[in-house]
């Protein structure tokens, strides 16, 4: 009896997506081509690194107040930080204050109210398995 192998339905370590500006259309360069960020998702070990920071906030607040309370500008800026420790990369696009790219660039856009829609964008990509499956 051959018996299937699960392994063949595991999730891939990261997925690419292209990036919708403020209006849901496509975000281009200015070259008209799509913009993309590569991230890790929910079966990689970053997003299982990040998940366990999530939680030690929470319970480090519950211990220190009685209450989850955050602010929105803390919330805001530990999305920004938690978002940079998920992305692998952006493709097609930087940001002029950090030329030479990596988490701090990832930071600065994830942490621009301004450019919210791409944090957004991005949460809603690493919290939904079907987009890191095989196809």
């Amino acid at each position: 009896m051959t018996v299937f192998d699960i392994t063949k339905v595991a999730a891939e370590e990261t997925s690419t997506f292209e990036l919708l500006n403020g209006n849901d259309e496509p975000l281009l360069d200015d070259k008209k081509k799509p913009i993309s960020i590569t991230v890790y998702g929910p079966g990689s070990e970053p997003f299982a690194i990040v998940q366990s920071r999530q939680n030690a906030r929470a319970i480090e607040r519950l211990r220190k107040k009685g209450k989850a309370d955050q602010t929105p500008a803390q919330r805001f800026a530990e999305q920004a930080e938690d978002l940079a420790d998920l992305t692998v990369s952006f493709n097609g696009f930087g940001h002029p204050e950090h030329p030479n790219g990596g988490r701090e660039m990832f930071k600065a856009v994830y942490g621009d109210r301004k450019l919210g829609f791409i944090a957004e964008q991005v949460s809603r990509h690493v919290g939904d398995w079907s987009h890191f499956t095989k196809r």
